[in-house]
């Protein structure tokens, strides 16, 4: 399904708000490494350099997967997984019509139904 114009709209304004989400979380997560590199003190650093490294890495490729290049067939899908992944709330479909909302719905309920 694609949505309308206007829910495209929607749709891309809800992408942001979940990439600036997504982005919030992972930079704490950023911090509590550094932290505990802080706390820990090693002598040889390393060890700390690599996880922040790939933590950052790995964030990186899950946010061009996610949102670089986003077509509109994929709208639906997006969402859907933000909603799994509670990165979204069905408060923040408010602004969708109807019909979205009603695939956004199928779409959970569907995918709910094949996680059994």
């Amino acid at each position: 399904m694609d949505f309308s114009k206007a829910d495209n709209k929607v749709a891309r304004k809800l992408f942001e708000v979940a990439l600036q989400r997504e982005l919030k979380k992972e930079m704490q997560l950023f911090s509590e490494i550094l932290d505990q590199w802080k706390a820990q003190q090693p002598e040889d650093n390393r060890d700390d350099y690599y996880k922040i490294f790939t933590a950052v890495k790995d964030f990186d490729k899950h946010i061009a997967r996610r949102y670089d290049g986003l077509r509109n067939s994929w709208f639906l899908g997006t969402i859907t997984a933000l909603l799994v992944e509670k990165i979204i709330t069905a408060d923040d479909l408010e602004d969708f019509s109807e019909e979205a909302k009603s695939e956004i719905s199928r779409s959970l309920k569907f995918r709910e139904v094949n996680q059994l």
